[in-house]
């Protein structure tokens, strides 16, 4: 990923919010998403985030301001297409698209820009907006690219084999449900399903170890034919960005139906997203090598490079907190249980986007890929509470007092994640947000 004008610390914008140190959106940033007014009837339409704003890039298109001087033809072609929602057809665009466009918003936001008063008219504050799906998710895969995960996890089930044989060779992977994906402020009731509760036979009812998935999810942009894989050089050009994501687990569901053929209705039943997805330019500054274990054996030759081992990884941090609800009806914050760090994946997003065409899988604009839940070496680093409280015998406590073994009624999670480096801007991701609501009867 090079590096251009638009990832210069020095710049600000006209837009005061979007200057803040603590800003998850300055002007390096400016990821996409699809909005509207809360509690409007508008169609939802494309925005931009920038400080504490939304650029409505639909209104931008109307004002002119991308014909103006100085904007390229490119750049006015992908505003259009990325003021439409879904955003499928400016994720199709490619990379030459998204970096126009870019560019051109960042030199319309910035300090001293002509276009300061058409575009004011065209904010809409974050706090009164609400959010779509960003895409037309056609197809969901969910990785499991973290090996701190994988081995803690293993563990559990299998103390003298945590880690199976496959899993330092090729990353692992499922198919997920992607009629069940919903944007940040999810509500979902408690899943039902069937397991085994103590008793010979299994009985259905409500799960009783309902867990969260610090993940992130990665937004594919131009897709590939049936039969044609994406080389390992070519693969990140098909990413258009990433987002936070939470594949809630049922894990008593999950642990009863997932042999042999892996998770369904432990998994199926909800997913949550950010509303923003910020695009790989934007985090161009924060890579790092990617690295394994000297001891670990080499990739095969179609998942290694010199390019992805010098820079494949991402330097993001995640943080889960959570909110009871007794702590929201005494107004207390989300509390912060967990934090990790992309950089610790085993798999890269470009190694996972390759093997997952290698058998001539087509992939398609708007699918989503799941990076699986992301621990670090550290026991706080823990992405699940399956981790965490140790299959449940160890409770988390909470601030409030309160115990967690797994997730109760009217538990509020939070995903958040943020890039930082010294003498650099702070890259945000926003908010995940899901509820678990009482099961149906």
């Amino acid at each position: 990923m090079m590096l251009d004008e638009t990832h210069d610390p020095r710049l600000g914008s006209w837009l005061e919010s979007a200057n803040t140190p603590a800003t998850d959106f300055p002007l390096q940033n400016l990821p996409f998403g699809v909005f509207r007014r809360a509690g409007s009837d508008e169609s939802f339409r494309g925005g931009v985030a920038i400080g504490d704003q939304i650029l409505d890039l639909s209104a931008a298109v109307r004002t002119g301001v991308f014909g103006a001087g100085g904007v390229a033809p490119a750049a006015f072609q992908a505003a259009e297409a990325a003021a439409v929602a879904p955003l499928n057809g400016f994720m199709a665009a490619g990379a030459h698209a998204w970096s126009a466009l870019r560019l051109a918003l960042s030199r319309l936001l910035r300090l001293g820009s002509a276009q300061e008063m058409a575009l004011r008219g065209c904010l809409v504050a974050q706090s009164q907006a609400e959010y779509g799906l960003p895409a037309h998710i056609g197809d969901y895969t969910d990785f499991y690219s973290s090996i701190y995960h994988a081995t803690a996890v293993g563990r559990l089930f299998r103390p003298d084999q945590p880690l199976l044989p496959n899993y330092r060779w090729l990353p692992v992977a499922y198919h997920g449900r992607s009629s069940s994906i919903g944007v940040s402020g999810q509500q979902f009731p408690r899943p039902y399903g069937q397991a085994l509760r103590g008793e010979p036979a299994p009985t259905v009812g409500p799960s009783q170890r309902l867990d969260y998935e610090l993940e992130l999810g990665v937004f594919i942009g131009p897709g590939n034919p049936p039969g044609h894989r994406i080389p390992l050089a070519a693969a990140e050009r098909h990413v258009f960005g990433l987002c936070l994501l939470n594949d809630w687990s049922a894990r008593d569901l999950q642990a009863w139906e997932a042999q042999p053929l892996g998770p369904f209705q432990g998994k199926n039943f909800a997913t949550t997203i950010s509303p923003w997805i910020v695009t790989l330019d934007a985090l161009a500054p924060y890579r790092v090598p990617w690295e394994r274990p000297a001891q670990d054996p080499a990739p095969l030759a179609y998942l290694d490079s010199a390019d992805v081992r010098a820079a494949g990884a991402i330097d993001i941090e995640l943080e889960v907190r959570l909110q009871s609800n007794l702590m929201h009806a005494r107004g207390e914050e989300p509390e912060p249980v967990s934090r990790s760090n992309f950089k610790h994946a085993y798999w890269t997003i470009a190694q996972m986007v390759t093997h997952h065409t290698l058998n001539g899988c087509n992939l398609r604009t708007g699918d989503l890929l799941g990076t699986g839940t992301q621990s670090g070496p550290q026991p706080e680093q823990a992405g699940s509470l399956l981790e965490l409280t140790h299959g449940g015998k160890q409770p988390l406590t909470l601030a409030s007092g309160e115990q967690r073994r797994f997730l109760e009624d009217g538990d509020r999670v939070s995903l958040r994640a943020w890039c930082t480096r010294p003498g650099l801007p702070r890259i945000g991701f926003g908010e995940a947000i899901g509820r678990v609501l009482p099961a149906e009867a």
